[in-house]
């Protein structure tokens, strides 16, 4: 069996040195610094290093269970990326299955492209497109709610606003991305089966919901329990580039309080506790997930 299994990489030797580099990168990149989360149960000093901080157990998860700010970002976290699990999980599904019924491919292909590019930007770029976008002086919005009347909006300074501006910039910035997963997904559907369902009086509507969502099921699925897996996660350069004193009740979360408290205020024993406790409640999400799909529809991560 053992040498079979070696014979088998052997014949595709070159494929194998091919993904030799990927290997190299995850643990170096990925599996190497994970020694570092010994850190949450020490002291960490930069004089005595890693192993000669002294140890405090548990010391730093008492401290983070106790401390009202945590819980507070902890809140945050979770009903920001609540939200971009509502509204912004079904909009790729949703705009995949509107592409597809273009027949037009010309104007298919430049509605994707414009779609994509986006995901291309850095948040500092989208950040900046943003503030300027939704200035309350010379932001296109503002001067289209003065025209009407309305009072102008500090959408970026408003503790209202703030989450909803997350959540569209982020579907605004992923639409496009996204949908590539599901169109390719629409695109193993044999056409066949379409051309019998006319045939049988199916109309559009009743083809995307009898054969085009099945077929998308299984993507469905295992999309959304990585999304759930993200449920305590936020996407640190957004929150960061948009964030502001005056909306730190609403938009600190988990990534940005992190970032202070590691690297500003340097507790770094601190800081790695909140991440490994944000990882633990993480995995075990995605576990609760793909076990509840796998009962639901029998798809599933493993």
């Amino acid at each position: 069996m053992r040498k079979s299994f070696l014979h088998a990489y052997w014949k595709h030797k070159y494929l194998t040195f091919l993904f030799i580099p990927a290997v190299i990168y995850y643990i170096v990149f990925h599996y190497v610094p994970i020694y570092g989360i010994i850190i949450a149960f020490k002291s960490y000093k930069f004089s005595l290093g890693i192993w000669g901080s002294p140890w405090v157990g548990l010391k730093h998860f008492e401290e983070l269970f106790t401390v009202g700010s945590f819980w507070q970002v902890f809140r945050n976290t979770f009903l920001l990326s609540f939200y971009k699990l509502v509204f912004g999980f079904p909009a790729p599904i949703l705009f995949a299955l509107l592409l597809n019924e273009i027949r037009m491919v010309l104007f298919k292909r430049v509605v994707q492209t414009i779609s994509y590019f986006p995901h291309f930007l850095s948040w500092v770029v989208l950040a900046g497109l943003a503030l300027q976008f939704l200035s309350p002086g010379t932001g296109p919005i503002n001067l289209i709610l003065q025209e009407l009347g309305m009072k102008p909006i500090f959408f970026l300074g408003s503790s209202d606003w703030f989450r909803p501006v997350l959540v569209i910039t982020d579907i605004w910035k992923e639409l496009g991305w996204g949908t590539i997963v599901y169109l390719a997904a629409i695109s193993g559907v044999n056409p066949e089966e379409h051309e019998a369902a006319t045939v049988d009086g199916a109309n559009r509507f009743h083809r995307i919901y009898y054969i085009t969502l099945p077929a998308m099921a299984p993507v469905i699925t295992i999309m959304l329990i990585f999304a759930i897996g993200r449920l305590v996660n936020d996407d640190f350069d957004q929150v960061f580039n948009l964030l502001n004193p005056a909306v730190m009740n609403v938009g600190d979360v988990l990534s940005t309080y992190t970032y202070r408290m590691g690297l500003v205020n340097m507790e770094y024993s601190f800081a790695t506790a909140v991440g490994l406790f944000k990882n633990i409640i993480a995995f075990t999400m995605i576990i609760t997930a793909n076990a509840i799909a796998k009962r639901i529809n029998e798809y599933g991560l493993w």
